[in-house]
């Protein structure tokens, strides 16, 4: 039996469960499960307790790369995982490795369209085999682990996987895996979850008014604030999929710029509210770095080190 295993970037049995188990670990699970049983969204995609089970072990071993690094832990994205395991599923069932999904869109795209507000940033990780996957929650525990364990044996300048999973500015995570007889998918979904969004649009018409709103809690404040535009996707078939690499967490085309003193006259007490109209088709990706310190008044800025704290998506069309 041959088994091969790739890997892309930008970006239990009854003994493996109860060697973990303890107080602690009983009230870590009740508090995801709670989480699992409040999202409503991607219902689809939703973990059972065994799986939510296996995510939390492998939760401690992503947790575990980060410390070797100086990085605080990152707590498990309930949503983030239901994306990356719908993005899973698709790639396994038609045999592809990709961040593209066969709709053509980028992670962001889709953890955007599921209802995330937050920057992501993914690892992939897939594999196959000539012969047939035992379906048990070690094979599956095993075959997570050994893709976190290929992005950490990375070396640089080719350590992409690697330096996403040990990025500081990341406090949530979400994980997703899908297997089939023959193929093994695993991704890595990294958040950075500094500002607190309100309901956001996700489609309007040309020339709609509509608005971004966030709040911060006086820790991080809005430092610049940059709006991409995409083409609107196009379909991707299996074999062009393959034939992708990294991509972009940007686009070529910059709609809007606004430095923090800008932004700075859109609030209120706490809150944000920044109106926006577009005029021209396409999807509009809203990037909000942000800084520990507030800035209210021109001078000069460097990104450099600060943290993208969004990942907005809305799409724009010419008629409903």
């Amino acid at each position: 039996m041959l088994k091969l295993s790739y890997i892309i970037f930008q970006v239990f049995l009854l003994s493996v469960f109860s060697s973990q188990k303890n107080n602690d670990g009983d009230q870590r699970f009740d508090y995801y499960r709670q989480l699992n049983e409040k999202e409503n969204r991607l219902s689809e995609f939703k973990d059972d307790d065994e799986t939510l089970r296996l995510k939390l072990i492998q939760l401690d071993i992503l947790n575990a790369s980060r410390k070797k690094y100086r990085a605080k832990p990152v707590e498990l994205d309930i949503l983030a995982s239901r994306v990356s395991n719908k993005a899973c599923k698709e790639a396994a069932d038609n045999q592809y490795i990709s961040h593209w999904n066969m709709a053509g869109e980028k992670p962001y795209h889709r953890y955007g369209f599921a209802g995330g507000c937050d920057h992501v940033s993914e690892n992939v990780f897939g594999e196959w085999t000539t012969g047939e996957y035992e379906n048990t929650s070690v094979t599956i525990s095993d075959l997570m682990k050994e893709g976190h364990s290929s992005f950490m044996a990375e070396r640089a300048p080719a350590n992409g996987h690697k330096r996403n999973v040990i990025d500081k500015s990341h406090n949530f995570v979400g994980i997703g895996y899908y297997m089939t007889a023959g193929q093994f998918r695993y991704n890595e979904e990294f958040i950075d979850r500094y500002l607190e969004f309100g309901s956001i649009t996700a489609q309007i018409v040309c020339g709609e008014k509509t608005s971004i709103i966030f709040r911060n809690e006086g820790k991080y404040f809005p430092y610049f604030l940059t709006i991409y535009r995409d083409e609107l996707p196009q379909p991707l078939k299996p074999n062009q999929l393959n034939k992708k690499g990294s991509y972009n967490d940007y686009s070529n085309e910059r709609f809007m710029e606004l430095p923090a003193w800008d932004i700075a006259r859109y609030k209120n007490g706490n809150e944000y509210v920044i109106p926006l109209k577009f005029s021209k088709e396409g999807l509009y990706y809203i990037q909000i770095v942000t800084w520990n310190k507030e800035i209210t008044s021109p001078t000069k800025l460097n990104t450099k080190g600060k943290t993208i704290s969004s990942g907005i998506v809305i799409k724009v069309t010419g008629n409903r």
